[in-house]
């Protein structure tokens, strides 16, 4: 792409005289002030706002639709975690503790209540996260329960 444009352009208090040459595919030719520089760039790319509609293949037998096979999943346990940004108060139980679903695990205060966190599952203490006086977000993980 050709064009000839100009401009006149101040940078700290200094005149220059700009003149692209030649745009071409990230380089442009550009004059300044009689010295021409070859000047690399990026275009700016512009998003649609309209969404782009995506259809999922169709599959006309059973035998096209591709195979889906599951990773055995590992016993992680399940992670508690803080419901609320908060300060762990008191924890209530320590690694290896055998624990029944809805058992308090630790008193967390959060927007000036104390809150009991419970049990969600029966099991064992895996590992604790946090310690008592430890400032946690909401979505922290607070103990690890294993099976």
């Amino acid at each position: 792409m050709d064009s000839n444009r100009k401009f006149s352009i101040k940078i700290h208090g200094n005149d220059y005289a700009v003149e692209i040459k030649k745009v071409d595919d990230g380089v442009a030719s550009v004059d300044v002030n009689g010295t021409v520089y070859e000047v690399q760039y990026e275009a700016e790319r512009r998003s649609s706002k309209t969404p782009t509609l995506v259809r999922k293949p169709v599959y006309h037998t059973e035998t096209e639709r591709p195979k889906k096979t599951a990773k055995p999943t590992e016993n992680k346990g399940k992670v508690v975690q803080a419901p609320l940004p908060g300060v762990i108060l008191e924890i209530k139980v320590k690694e290896g503790d055998t624990i029944k679903a809805g058992d308090v695990l630790m008193i967390m205060e959060a927007m000036k209540m104390e809150n009991n966190i419970v049990a969600p599952c029966d099991g064992t203490i895996a590992s604790m996260k946090v310690a008592k006086g430890d400032n946690v977000l909401e979505g922290d993980a607070l103990v690890e329960i294993g099976g």
